[in-house]
């Protein structure tokens, strides 16, 4: 039988465009100071997940040592078991563990790993098709920020959020709205849009892109997905869009459909690009339903 580990920490060299590789030895020093810890290094995308799932027999609780991207592939191998999962945020953007509360300093993040509270979160749940299943922990996004979070992965001279600014304005010169067909149930109503929108997020966190409140109102233990869309505006002034979706503000905006929902059902016109905590799934077409899935995963968060 595997010897019990209370901490795997899964940590990704790759994460902020490779620079999280500097602090491998101070993490792994870090780890090998405390009692019951192993560290364990991811060799290739989707790693992180193999390595989570072999883990989450012998392991109290995983800490994802990377980017939203290391979160996202950890949290699809134990979503909906009692394994408890932190966050070291060593990437490019680090959303989610600002929803939490959370540091973005590394030595304060593993303290809270380490002496934080467990609690319940939601997790959003993607169906392509009626084939490819995945959970997403923080945002989703198709059209401009499926493109944004595409061209990210392309720019490997820039880091952190000065790499979102310059992919926002490098997509936004040949970009155009998408034509979807979307159906929301919300709450307390049903109802639906077809008709070209310039922006579409479904969000569990509060923030994407680093500092960017697609969903100021969002609350990852209210049993609901908050979604934003901005509806067909010429590009020239989505630039003033852009303040507004730094401070929160464009939930107010008329141009902007801003709602809970426990569902989201969109059929594309033509395949485009998804984004699901930043990482990037290309051509999809068809049907995407997106729900979401109450209280499905154990966090440490401070």
């Amino acid at each position: 039988m595997p010897e019990r580990c209370r901490f795997t920490f899964i940590f990704n060299p790759e994460a902020d465009k490779g620079r999280a590789a500097r602090l491998e030895p101070w993490l792994r020093g870090r780890v090998c100071s405390l009692d019951g810890a192993s560290l364990m290094t991811t060799a290739h995308a989707g790693h992180a997940s193999e390595i989570a799932l072999d883990a989450s027999v012998r392991s109290d609780c995983l800490v994802a040592c990377g980017g939203d991207g290391t979160l996202h592939e950890v949290v699809n191998a134990v979503a909906g078991s009692d394994i408890a999962v932190g966050v070291l945020p060593l990437g490019s953007a680090n959303d989610f563990v600002k929803t939490l509360g959370g540091s973005g300093d590394a030595g304060a993040a593993l303290q809270d790993c380490l002496a934080g509270q467990r609690r319940k979160v939601d997790l959003g749940y993607v169906s392509f098709n009626g084939e490819e299943r995945r959970f997403f922990v923080n945002s989703l996004g198709m059209g401009l920020t499926g493109r944004i979070a595409e061209a990210v992965k392309r720019t490997t001279w820039l880091k952190g959020e000065l790499s979102y600014a310059h992919a926002l304005f490098s997509v936004l010169v040949g970009y155009a709205p998408l034509k979807m067909h979307i159906k929301i149930t919300a709450p307390d109503a049903v109802f639906e849009m077809h008709e070209p929108v310039f922006a579409f997020s479904v969000s569990n966190g509060k923030i994407e892109g680093g500092r960017f409140r697609i969903a100021p109102d969002a609350d990852p233990a209210d049993g609901l997905l908050d979604v934003c869309i901005l509806k067909s505006i010429p590009k020239l002034a989505f630039l003033s869009y852009v303040v507004k979706y730094l401070r929160g503000s464009q939930i107010q905006d008329p141009k902007v459909v801003y709602c809970k929902a426990s569902s989201i059902e969109i059929i594309m016109a033509e395949p485009d690009v998804m984004h699901m905590d930043g990482e990037v799934f290309e051509s999809l077409p068809g049907r995407i339903i997106i729900s979401v899935a109450p209280a499905a995963l154990t966090v440490v968060s401070p």
